[in-house]
């Protein structure tokens, strides 16, 4: 009889907690923030709509971003002199200035950006997988490199090659000659080299990351299979490093659509881009209207461009 009363008897509650009295309250999260407020389901505050938290950021970004976006926009549908909403890009469209320049553009940036992903390339190559004294310190070299403003490379670039540079200086002092023979800094050609010169490091970063992901066990397997080391380059290292490319292969394609420090402090008088076109329609001649048209064109063929690479990218794996 005692063993079943004791088997009967229920169960004391814990020390501090009264029968039938009411459970704790919800606990608090390291913020402080009430628990019990959130939904489980998606995480959103019953008491604050998630939109309102939006409306800060959003509203800093259309002050400081889009809208002097939208005056640029305004400004060549509104031309000064009165006309039509198209007229000034009627006007732009068929001027023989800015076909010339938007060529001129698409070249120079396309054939920059084909000489920075093969230096890029090889460059990277050889510092992640060719053991040299410094590699590490050219490593972090790039790193501070690529805070280096365009026009410094630029006048460095007219210190060895320009018309009283270096180079022209040797040769006038070797032979006698009245000057020198190298005058290209003022052509395309120039433009090409100091863009290459100065966006290659771009295409270094990423790929250096990539290269520094790759298992080494790979490359030494095919090593021992008897792979020559171009064909380990083209079948083991170029596909693990094709987003690499893609990714800064695009930055350098934008950023020298975009590129006027380069143009201008080479002195090339003969090369026109797009963002030189603003300069001169806005700075020299005073006409509002048509340089915000040509910046309406460049700023579509950048975002254009942009999404274009979050396509690839996204195929690419990137």
């Amino acid at each position: 009889m005692a063993e079943a009363t004791r088997r009967a008897a229920p169960v004391p509650a814990p020390a501090g907690e009264a029968r039938g009295s009411a459970p704790d309250p919800a606990p608090q999260s390291p913020a402080g923030l009430d628990v019990a407020r959130l939904d489980g389901a998606g995480g959103r505050s019953r008491g604050m709509p998630r939109a309102i938290w939006a409306l800060p950021p959003v509203a800093v970004l259309a002050l400081v971003f889009l809208y002097p976006l939208a005056l640029v926009v305004q400004q060549s549908l509104s031309p000064e002199n009165g006309g039509g909403a198209f007229d000034a890009y009627a006007s732009v469209f068929a001027s023989q200035s800015f076909r010339e320049a938007l060529g001129t553009t698409v070249w120079l940036a396309v054939g920059a950006t084909a000489g920075c992903l093969v230096l890029g390339f090889v460059l990277a190559l050889v510092i992640a997988f060719v053991p040299f004294p410094g590699a590490r310190a050219v490593a972090k070299f790039i790193d501070v490199f690529l805070s280096f403003p365009s026009f410094l490379v630029t006048l460095a670039l007219l210190f060895v090659y320009g018309t009283v540079g270096m180079a022209n200086g040797a040769w006038t002092g070797l032979t006698g000659a009245a000057e020198g023979p190298f005058h290209f800094l003022t052509t395309p050609w120039g433009v090409l080299l100091a863009e290459i010169t100065y966006f290659t490091p771009f295409v270094m970063r990423p790929l250096l990351a990539a290269f520094s992901q790759l298992e080494t066990a790979q490359l030494e397997v095919a090593a021992g299979l008897g792979a020559r080391p171009a064909r380990i380059v083209r079948q083991v290292i170029l596909p693990e490093a094709l987003p690499a490319l893609a990714a800064g292969g695009s930055l350098v394609l934008v950023m020298c659509l975009n590129e006027f420090g380069i143009v201008l402090f080479t002195g090339a008088k003969d090369v026109t881009t797009l963002p030189m076109l603003i300069y001169g329609k806005a700075i020299l001649e005073s006409d509002y209207a048509a340089a915000c048209v040509v910046a309406v064109v460049n700023i579509a063929i950048s975002v254009g461009l942009f999404g274009l690479y979050r396509v690839v990218s996204k195929r690419a794996g990137a």
